[in-house]
């Protein structure tokens, strides 16, 4: 899906990492949650409460997941999920553009 209809946005962004990884909150109708995001080239590790499915819209990363201890390498199309509560770490190797959605 290239777009979403009949959304809420959250005009304030998410910033994270001095500024190298950012997100817009989108709120469904069905209460559903999205952010779309744009990460910067670094290493970053971010917490979940839910679990989360990461698409990866544009762009080269590789993550590492609580369940695996080896790097995964996703690019342009790919997508991961993390598990809730937990923590997982991203190395960005070109700039990637994405989409959250959290599981409930």
């Amino acid at each position: 899906m290239s777009e979403f209809n009949n959304v809420t946005v959250v005009k304030k962004a998410n910033v994270y990492f001095d500024g190298n990884v950012s997100s817009r909150t989108l709120r469904f109708a069905d209460g559903s949650v999205k952010t779309l995001g744009f990460m910067l080239p670094g290493e970053y590790t971010f917490g979940t409460a839910d679990p989360e499915l990461m698409e990866i819209i544009n762009g080269d990363l590789e993550v590492l997941l609580p369940d695996n201890p080896q790097w995964q390498s996703v690019k342009t199309g790919g997508t991961f999920n993390v598990p809730g509560n937990a923590s997982f770490t991203v190395r960005i190797i070109t700039a990637t553009d994405y989409c959250c959605s959290f599981i409930k």
